[in-house]
């Protein structure tokens, strides 16, 4: 919903035994809405113009019955392999250094974390069922937290 700025999960896409299935989430709170930043909002809405072009230019050819956001031009899921390397390249050309595509994942948590961001809310937006499963994963972020909570203490007197 880009009007209201926000990315519900639903359905995850899976490659089992070399075909894909749209199957539920894992878990329940895998299946969530979340808020998106104005500039992911407008990101998307510009995929979303470059895609209704992609599907007018293949026509018939448009593989419909899948109503993914990402898509080759044809309308079909993307390749994993595709993703990965498309990812790399344009790593690469930024001159960023190499990160696995879940990395991105790890940064996100990672940063909110830094900024501040309550653990709950964290975990909501990964869609994490167990708060554990938050902190242990991103522990190494903690130990700064706290170091900054005890030095803001400090300068409330």
């Amino acid at each position: 919903d880009l009007a209201a700025g926000r990315l519900t999960v639903r359905r995850q896409l899976q490659r089992v035994g070399g075909r894909y299935l749209l199957v539920e989430p894992k878990t329940p709170r895998a299946r969530r809405t979340v808020p998106l930043t104005a500039r992911a909002a407008e990101a998307l809405r510009h995929w979303r113009a470059q895609q209704a072009a992609e599907r007018l230019h293949a026509g018939p050819a448009w593989q419909d019955a899948w109503g993914l956001v990402f898509t080759t031009p044809l309308g079909e899921p993307l390749h994993g392999n595709a993703v990965t390397h498309t990812f790399q390249r344009r790593l690469q050309a930024a001159g960023l250094p190499r990160l696995r595509f879940h990395d991105l994942r790890h940064a996100f948590a990672t940063r909110l974390l830094t900024l501040g961001t309550h653990p709950r809310v964290v975990q909501d937006l990964l869609g994490h069922a167990q708060i554990t499963l938050t902190l242990g994963t991103y522990s190494h972020v903690l130990p700064s937290l706290a170091a900054e909570a005890i030095a803001r203490l400090d300068a409330t007197g």
